[in-house]
């Protein structure tokens, strides 16, 4: 399959429409303007978590916890929007990706402008503005070094690894808030499979697995928020981790247990690691 094309295709008039199986792409968009207006109405003054000037449409968001499907896609877009100019400003430093990875990080690069792209004309109007962002975790230079991702191609593939695994992980979250729209279920799940693929190449790249074993301890200590939780066993009441070994298969163990499960992400959590890279 080719993927980016996979990506491009949800940009067209016609898959939109096979998504939505009761009215237009024009349909959609109104339903999400209503959605965004109920939104905004029903939201009361929130810290702008943006650095720039906050809209309507971004006060929305930050009050994400209304739970709506228009929040739930303004959270993508704004993690869509960090992962799109952090693979771009990547990309353009000289020297830092080597060659042998370069064709692996401009697809995934591809992609990310793609779903910031898909999501903006999704939310029209109640899309939010783009923050600012400083990856280094100085707040525009005015805190302390944390990360040197432009200079240190190491410490890019940790912060790559750790944004496509909060995206997976929010995705995953916000998939309850969109059960009443079957068109944009589909659509983010769709990016969210596509996140995970991300996720897998960029962990292998690192000499990791392709999935979350128990709570990884393969990041930096800032970025623990991304895997906390992920080392949950039960499920749906469940405990796997007391499965008993059948047929001569003996027991994997907590990590492999937790890692059959991938763990949803709240608003919340999504929105403080994103913060995290915040100017201001």
């Amino acid at each position: 399959m080719n993927i980016i094309k996979f990506i491009e295709s949800f940009t067209n008039e016609g898959i939109i429409q096979s998504l939505h199986t009761k009215g237009s792409r024009r349909d959609s968009l109104n339903q999400f303007g209503k959605a965004g207006a109920t939104a905004a109405l029903a939201a009361v003054p929130f810290i702008s978590m943006f650095s720039q000037k906050a809209n309507a449409a971004s006060s929305a968001y930050t009050a994400a916890a209304d739970n709506s499907a228009t929040a739930a896609l303004q959270l993508a877009l704004t993690l869509e929007y960090l992962e799109d100019e952090f693979y771009a400003m990547a990309l353009d430093k000289s020297g830092l990706i080597p060659t042998t990875d370069r064709t692996i990080f401009a697809q995934i690069s591809q992609h990310e402008a793609a779903h910031v792209e898909f999501l903006k004309k999704a939310l029209g109007n109640n899309a939010p503005d783009k923050p600012t962002f400083d990856f280094t975790g100085r707040k525009g230079g005015t805190g302390t070094l944390v990360f040197d991702p432009f200079n240190d191609y190491q410490q890019f593939l940790a912060l790559s690894q750790a944004f496509e695994d909060t995206g997976v992980r929010a995705y995953k979250g916000q998939a309850v808030n969109l059960m009443g729209d079957k068109a944009t279920l589909t659509a983010a799940l769709q990016i969210h499979s596509v996140e995970a693929r991300h996720a897998s190449v960029v962990r292998r790249l690192r000499g990791n697995r392709g999935w979350i074993p128990g709570v990884d301890g393969m990041h930096p200590a800032a970025a623990d928020a991304v895997y906390a939780g992920e080392g949950n066993t039960t499920h749906a009441t469940i405990n796997v981790a007391t499965f008993t070994p059948t047929q001569g298969n003996p027991a994997f163990g907590d990590a492999a247990d937790s890692a059959s499960f991938d763990e949803p992400l709240d608003a919340t959590a999504s929105t403080n690691i994103a913060k995290l890279f915040f100017a201001q």
